[in-house]
C-alpha cells in the first residue's frame, strides 16, 4: 500500500504544480548520489558453509554463514594492526588451507586491467603482518596452490617468494619495458582477450607455467604528454614529454609469445612446443586437474580457429586434443567460460555449434559426450560443475534477450531447475561445493537485490535491498524506462528503451537523444536498474532512447556475426532506423533528433550522424574509433579479417570516408593521452570534416585517457554535453 500513496502523492505534486525533488548533474556524474550498493569481496571458504566479504571501506574482512546469513567474526580488521604502510585493501586472497592471507594495496592503474600495487601477507597463526616484497611495486600476487609460496611480477620480471624461508627468487631476468614481458599480457592480449594474469601454478605447487612476450618487432605508438594539471607532469614544463608503447595496429605485426614451465625444484625453465607458426596467437594457459598435463590455448590470426593442445611440463612435447573452427570468428568467450572438470576426465565448451552459444561436454581426448543446453537462445556464463549432484550451473538469456536467468541442468539432462526467480537481471556466487548461493538481481524498476540461498532456491536471508537508495528515491518524480521494439525497413526487428519525461503530456512533441554502444556482442538494452546520465536527460524534458542494433549479443549467432567484414555499416543502418522510427511517433519533434556515443559508440554516433542526412539533428562522438586502420589488430581482425583481404570492408565503413554526408551539428571529443582509441582518430576525422567544408565543434582533454577523468574533468565533459544538446535540440 505505501507504494500506492507515493505513486498518488507525486501525481497530485504534479497536479498542484510543485515541483518535486530533481536530479543534478553533479548528483549523476561527479557525486554519484544514487549509485547501487552491492556485496563487495565475496569469497567463499573451503567449508563451503561460510563465506567473506571486504567491509568498512576495505579495512575489515567479516566471516558470514550461509546458512543463516549472520555475522560469525571479525576475520581480520587492519586499523588494529602496528602498521602504517598499509592503510586499506582493495583486494584479499586466501591461501588454500586459510591460514595465510594476501592483501593487495595501493593500486595504480596501467591500463585497463593492469596495475601496479603493495601487497602483504598476514599470517593467522603466528599473527605477523609482513611486505610480500621490499624490491618494489608488484603486480599479480598469486599464492601456489600449497600456500607456501607467492608468484608476482615486476618490471616484466617474475618472481617467486617462499614464505617459509623468507626468500625471493628471480624465475626470468630478460624483462624490459617495450621488449620483452614475462608472466604479463601485451597491451593487446590484456585490452581483447580480457585478461591480466599470464602465469599459472601447477596443481601441486611445483612448477609455474607462464606466457613470454617478444614485442620487439611490434611497431609503437608514440603520445605526447604535457605539463597538465590533475596529475601535473612538471618534467614536460617547457617542453612535451612522450609516452611510447608497443600497439599493434591492424595488419601490422604482434608479439611472438612462448609458454614456459618454471619448476621450482631445479630452477629450470622448459619452453613449450606450440608450433612452427608464430603469427598466431596463444591467448590462455590452463592446467589440467591432474596436473600432468598444461592445456595451450592455440588460435590462427584470422580467430577462426582454436586449438587445444595438451604440454607435457617435463619435456616440453605438446599434442592437440581439440579443435573449434567458426566460418566468421570465435568470440572470447569461449575461453572464457572453458573449464577443465574435477573429474580428470572431461571439460566444458561454450561452442556456437548449431546458431545459438550452448554448453557442450568433451572427455580428456577431444571427443564429444554431449550438448549440455539446447534451445534458440544463448548460454552467458558457464558457472561450474557440482560432481557429487552431477549438475552444470549457468547464466542464459532464455526468456527475452535483455534477461538473463540462472539454471541448473543434470548430467542426464533429464532435470533442469531456475534458480532465478524473478524476471530480471540475475547473477550468482556459488560456494564452495555449490550448497548456496548468492543472488544478485535488478530490473528496470528494482534496485540491486543480493539475496542467500541454499541450492535448492530457498532464500535464507536478504543481504542488501538497497533501502537507503529507495528512501531518497521516494520522494523524487523520476522517468522510468519503458522497453519497446520495432521493425525496420530491412525487416529486422530491434529491441530498445525508452524515458520519458515527467510529467509526460502524449500531445507535445519532445526533443530525442539516442544513446547506444552497438559494439560487437554488447548490450544495452538490458533489463537492470540505473539512475544516472539518461534519467538525468529525461528529466531535463528530453526523450532519451537507446536501441541495440545487428551486431549485437542475446539473439543468437547470425544476428550477432552479420556485420562481419563490415564493421559499421548495419549498426549505423539501425541507429538511422531507429531515427526514423522515433520521427513517426506524435509526441516526438522529428526536428530535433540526436544520438551519442563513447568509443564504438561515438564511432556509430558519427556513422549516423553521416548517413542520417537531415533526419540527424546532432551528434555527440565521444574517443571514437574513425579507421579500422587506426585500432589493433586483435578486435579489428576478428571482426573485419586482414585489412588485406578485406580493403572495401576498411575502407568504406569510416566517418572519414563518409564525412562529406553530415548535415546536422557535431560535437567531437577526445583525450589526448588515449591509449585504446589513439587521439590520431579524431584528428584524421577532423581534418576530413575540414576539407569536406563541415563545420563542427571539437574538445581535447590534455593527458586524458579512455575514460576522460581526472580532477575536473567529468565536470567539465558532461557540463559541455549538457549546453551543446541545449543549443541543438532546445
Amino acid at each position: 500500500m505505501l507504494k500506492k500513496y507515493s505513486f498518488f502523492f507525486l501525481v497530485l505534486l504534479a497536479t498542484l504544480g510543485l515541483q518535486a525533488q530533481k536530479l543534478t548533474l553533479e548528483d549523476v556524474v561527479i557525486k554519484r548520489t544514487y549509485g547501487q550498493k552491492a556485496v563487495y569481496g565475496l569469497a567463499s571458504l573451503n567449508d563451503g558453509l561460510n563465506y567473506t566479504t571486504l567491509e568498512n571501506m576495505g579495512k575489515e574482512i567479516v566471516k558470514y554463514s550461509y546458512k543463516t546469513g549472520e555475522k560469525v567474526a571479525s576475520v581480520l580488521d587492519i586499523s588494529s594492526l602496528k602498521n602504517d604502510s598499509l592503510k586499506s585493501i582493495s583486494d584479499y586472497q586466501f591461501s588454500s588451507d586459510e591460514t595465510r592471507v594476501l592483501l593487495m594495496t595501493d593500486r595504480k592503474p596501467i591500463y585497463r586491467r593492469s596495475f601496479t600495487a603493495n601487497y602483504f601477507v598476514y599470517n593467522f597463526v603466528t599473527k605477523e603482518l609482513s611486505r610480500l616484497s621490499n624490491g618494489g611495486e608488484q603486480q599479480l600476487a598469486t599464492f601456489s596452490p600449497d600456500g607456501e609460496r607467492v608468484a608476482f611480477v615486476r618490471k616484466n620480471n617474475l618472481f617467486v617468494k617462499s614464505l617459509r624461508f623468507g626468500t625471493e627468487r628471480q624465475v626470468t631476468n630478460d624483462g624490459e619495458f617495450n621488449k620483452i614481458i614475462n608472466g604479463a599480457p601485451d597491451w593487446v592480449y590484456e585490452e581483447e582477450f580480457e585478461f591480466n594474469r599470464g602465469f599459472e601454478w601447477s596443481p601441486d605447487s611445483k612448477q609455474l607455467a607462464y606466457m613470454k612476450f617478444d614485442e620487439e618487432q611490434v611497431p609503437f605508438y608514440h603520445m605526447p604528454m604535457y605539463k597538465g594539471m590533475a596529475p601535473e607532469h612538471k618534467e614536460n614544463k617547457l617542453y612535451p614529454g612522450e609516452y611510447s608503447f608497443k600497439y599493434p595496429k591492424a595488419g601490422e605485426k604482434n608479439s611472438i609469445v612462448q609458454i614456459w614451465v618454471y619448476d621450482v625444484k631445479s630452477g629450470h625453465n622448459i619452453q613449450m612446443e606450440t608450433g612452427k607458426e608464430t603469427d598466431n596467437y596463444l591467448p590462455k594457459i590452463s592446467w589440467t586437474n591432474s596436473g600432468t598435463d598444461l592445456g595451450i590455448f592455440r588460435m590462427n590470426r584470422l580467430q577462426n580457429k582454436l586449438e587445444l593442445l595438451f604440454a607435457n611440463p617435463n619435456t616440453g612435447d605438446s599434442r592437440l586434443i581439440y579443435t573449434e573452427k567458426n566460418s566468421r570468428y570465435l568470440e572470447t568467450d569461449f575461453l572464457d567460460n572453458f573449464q577443465f572438470l574435477d573429474d580428470n576426465k572431461s571439460f566444458v565448451v561454450l561452442s556456437e555449434q548449431n546458431g545459438f552459444k550452448h554448453l557442450y561436454l568433451y572427455d580428456m581426448n577431444g571427443v564429444k559426450v554431449k550438448q549440455l543446453t539446447e534451445g534458440n537462445w544463448d548460454v552467458i556464463k558457464f558457472y561450474g560443475y557440482d560432481q557429487v549432484k552431477q549438475f552444470f550451473y549457468y547464466q542464459a538469456s532464455a526468456v527475452v534477450p535483455m534477461q538473463r536467468e540462472v539454471y541448473g541442468i543434470s548430467l542426464d539432462k533429464k532435470k533442469r531447475v531456475m534458480l532465478s526467480t524473478q524476471a530480471g537481471t540475475n547473477n550468482v556466487d556459488f560456494s564452495k561445493g555449490f550448497k548456496y548461493y548468492v543472488n544478485t538481481f535488478s530490473n528496470i524498476s528494482t534496485p540491486n537485490l543480493v539475496t542467500l540461498h541454499e541450492i535448492s532456491g530457498k532464500q535464507i536471508r536478504v543481504l542488501e535491498d538497497n533501502s537507503v537508495l529507495k528512501g531518497k528515491l521516494a520522494g523524487m518524480q523520476l522517468p522510468q524506462k519503458e522497453f519497446f521494439k520495432f521493425t525496420t525497413s530491412e525487416g529486422v526487428e530491434l529491441n530498445g528503451w525508452m524515458i520519458k519525461p515527467v510529467p509526460f503530456n502524449p500531445g507535445a512533441k519532445y526533443p530525442v537523444l539516442m544513446t547506444q554502444y552497438s559494439g560487437p556482442n554488447s548490450q544495452q538494452v538490458l533489463d537492470v536498474f540505473s539512475v544516472n546520465w539518461d534519467t538525468y536527460i529525461a528529466q531535463q524534458g528530453y526523450l532519451m532512447v537507446c536501441v541495440d542494433p545487428r551486431g549485437t549479443g542475446a539473439r543468437g549467432e547470425e544476428f550477432r556475426k552479420c556485420t562481419y567484414g563490415q564493421l559499421g555499416n548495419l549498426e549505423s543502418n539501425d541507429q538511422v532506423e531507429a531515427a526514423r522510427y522515433l520521427s513517426k511517433q506524435s509526441y516526438v519533434d522529428a526536428k530535433k533528433i540526436a544520438i551519442w556515443g563513447w568509443s564504438y559508440g561515438g564511432f556509430i554516433s558519427a556513422m549516423t550522424l553521416c548517413k542520417g542526412g537531415d533526419l540527424i539533428r546532432a551528434a555527440i562522438a565521444v574517443a571514437p574509433v574513425i579507421s579500422h586502420y587506426f585500432y589493433d589488430t586483435v578486435y579489428t581482425e576478428r571482426y573485419m579479417g586482414l585489412p588485406s583481404q578485406n580493403p572495401e570492408g576498411y575502407d568504406q565503413n569510416s566517418p572519414i570516408k563518409l564525412a562529406k554526408g553530415i548535415k546536422g551539428k557535431l560535437l567531437l571529443v577526445a583525450g589526448t593521452a588515449d591509449d585504446n582509441v589513439h587521439y590520431q582518430n579524431t584528428i584524421e576525422f577532423a581534418e576530413a570534416m575540414v576539407q569536406a567544408g563541415i563545420q563542427f565543434r571539437m574538445m581535447s582533454y590534455n593527458n586524458r585517457n579512455h575514460g576522460i577523468r581526472g580532477g575536473n574533468t567529468t565536470r567539465h565533459l558532461y557540463t559541455m554535453f549538457d549546453e551543446f544538446l541545449q543549443e541543438n535540440l532546445k
